[in-house]
């Protein structure tokens, strides 16, 4: 498979290597994260007052100080293999017009995918859309659990602790993920300009794609992705297994590339995402065996 990809060259590679001959910060027991990097997760908003939480898993391009950037180029990491496009930002535009907390991944999903489980075989990827990511070639049980422990478990005990708060106040909150997609994939142009992806709970979901509709919006019902595939790992885990209204929402990365489109969808989207989630109902807690 690594032969397929493409190699892209870090102009400053010359001190990737140590003097064993390993990766920078690929070698088992070195630490992770140093003075400098940023902490695995960022939160906005956190005394909010609306009884949903954002969460952005793929906010950042972030690379460990010690990783060198996984040996690829700078160009790398400005492309949609190293974070959501635009997702960041819509994330904490919302966070504010909705006066929602939200957390968002502090790291390029490269390192690690805060939206997979550590057994999938996505959740450190040695090839991204055909380029090969250096830095993850070969990673053993050691390297993993050092993004386990410092990035990834971080990230998600943030999103608990979060849901916690509404809980220690007798609330049951919704959690709504923030995500962005290419337009183009294999060629082909995609026509969606917001997808809803979901799987038995359709509280949010199904009043969303019609009011979005309703509204104009093109939209993707579980498309281009879908909830139902097990690469959702943030709603699965905190969401439904707890029973929480919670839905996916992916938004095409060319529609918030400027201040101006984030801007934009923010508004269109905290208006319709404040009128479904205006609904007491929305948050009587149920059971995943009693959703569709």
């Amino acid at each position: 498979m690594l032969a397929t990809g493409r190699v892209l060259q870090n102009k400053n590679s010359k001190s990737q290597t140590d003097v064993h001959g390993d990766p920078v910060g690929l070698r088992s027991g070195s630490a992770l994260l140093v003075p400098g990097d940023p902490a695995p997760y960022e939160t906005v908003n956190t005394g909010g007052a609306a009884r949903v939480l954002l969460v952005c898993d793929h906010a950042s391009r972030a690379i460990p100080a010690t990783l060198a950037n996984l040996g690829l180029p700078d160009a790398a990491l400005d492309r949609h293999i190293a974070c959501d496009l635009g997702a960041g930002d819509l994330t904490r535009s919302l966070a504010q017009s909705l006066d929602a907390p939200a957390v968002l991944a502090g790291f390029s999903r490269l390192v690690v995918d805060c939206n997979r489980a550590l057994d999938d075989p996505t959740a450190f990827l040695a090839v991204s859309d055909g380029d090969i990511v250096p830095g993850n070639r070969d990673l053993d049980v050691a390297a993993k659990a050092l993004r386990e422990q410092e990035i990834y478990w971080p990230y998600h005990q943030a999103i608990e602790a979060q849901l916690d708060e509404y809980r220690l106040n007798g609330l049951t909150p919704a959690l709504i993920a923030i995500h962005s997609f290419t337009p183009f994939y294999d060629r082909q142009a995609r026509p969606w300009e917001i997808g809803v992806l979901w799987d038995k709970d359709p509280r949010i979901p199904v009043q969303l794609i019609h009011r979005l509709r309703d509204s104009g919006v093109v939209v993707g019902d579980n498309k281009p992705y879908s909830g139902k595939h097990p690469a959702d790992f943030t709603i699965d885990h905190h969401g439904e297994e707890a029973g929480l209204p919670c839905v996916s929402i992916e938004i095409r990365q060319d529609l918030v590339r400027s201040a101006e489109g984030v801007a934009q969808w923010a508004r269109l989207l905290g208006k319709v995402l404040a009128d479904i989630l205006a609904d007491d109902d929305l948050y009587r807690p149920r059971d995943r065996e009693n959703l569709i």
